[in-house]
């Protein structure tokens, strides 16, 4: 029983060792959020398995949000939260509470990988130019500092990859007169993803993945094409607000991304399951030439 035990683990060493081969030395965005960033066991689990993945070849960048931590500070200093067609106001107050919490979110992150042994770098978009935006508008109307990216120049990631660093990086950008404007973390993660070419982006969300129908918890899809992707969007199977972050995978995979994953980051090591096991636990969103498995089982 016990020798059994050991054979089991040896299996699942076996059953990772295709796709360490396959994605060694490549590129991994990771976003990073939802209740896997608040839940303290949950973040360590997290950052665990992207520890691993740097020490088994992989390039992983972290880029992770912050929405919860500052909707909570902002209340804490006794600010009003505005909302404008189901947005939040980001006026100057908000701005400058979102990056000293982004900032704060960021450094806690370093000191948690750095503990497990793994160099990394907080940066934000502002460092080294890597996020320029323009004023993002919702309906056009004006919701302050919130940017839609408009350039990314990911030599600042280049670098310190090559120098066996692992970035984490907050969604905070500049415009052209160098003002600060809070990113929504999927957008900065997608267009982190297609300026270095990623050969995976992973989003860790608070749902298991994308349904056929998203009342039926059976109906879990495990892979998917682009065009089936937009498929499921026209045809109304995706609620609300899975319809931007299945846009996002979609536009990554057409900007040079080879596959995305829509994981659950409330199941502990989501991002190992996915990534090395041939079942995986999500959904993963492929180019129309990439095969999801490595060994020839299906």
């Amino acid at each position: 029983m016990v020798m059994q035990k050991y054979l089991d683990k040896a299996e699942v060493l076996i059953e990772a060792l295709p796709y360490i081969q396959r994605f060694n030395r490549k590129i991994i965005v990771v976003k990073y959020g939802g209740s896997a960033m608040v839940d303290e066991e949950l973040k360590r689990n997290v950052i665990k398995d992207v520890v691993l993945l740097k020490l088994v070849g992989f390039k992983p960048i972290i880029v992770h949000g912050g929405g919860k931590e500052i909707s909570r500070w902002v209340g804490k200093v006794g600010m009003e939260p505005k909302f404008i067609n189901g947005l939040r106001v980001t006026d100057q107050d908000t701005m400058e509470v979102a990056e000293m919490v982004l900032n704060k979110v960021n450094k806690e992150l370093v000191s948690l990988v750095q503990s497990l042994g793994v160099k990394a770098v907080g940066i934000s978009g502002k460092d080294g130019g890597l996020l320029k935006v323009d004023k993002k508008l919702s309906g056009g109307e004006d919701i302050g500092y919130v940017g839609e990216i408009r350039k990314v120049a990911p030599k600042i990631l280049y670098d310190l990859l090559e120098k066996d660093f692992l970035p984490i990086v907050c969604p905070i950008g500049m415009d052209d007169e160098f003002h600060s404007y809070n990113i929504n973390a999927d957008d900065a993660a997608s267009a982190i993803a297609e300026s270095v070419s990623a050969e995976k982006l992973a989003f860790l969300t608070d749902i298991e993945g994308v349904f056929y129908d998203k009342d039926d918890p059976s109906s879990l899809i495990s892979e998917l094409r682009p065009d089936e992707a937009a498929r499921l969007i026209e045809n109304g199977n995706i609620g609300g607000g899975m319809i931007p972050k299945l846009q996002n995978c979609i536009d990554a995979i057409n900007n040079g991304v080879s596959r995305v994953h829509i994981l659950d980051g409330r199941i502990p090591h989501c991002l190992l399951l996915e990534i090395f096991t041939n079942k995986g636990i999500g959904t993963a969103i492929l180019k129309d030439d990439e095969e999801k498995f490595y060994n020839g089982n299906d």
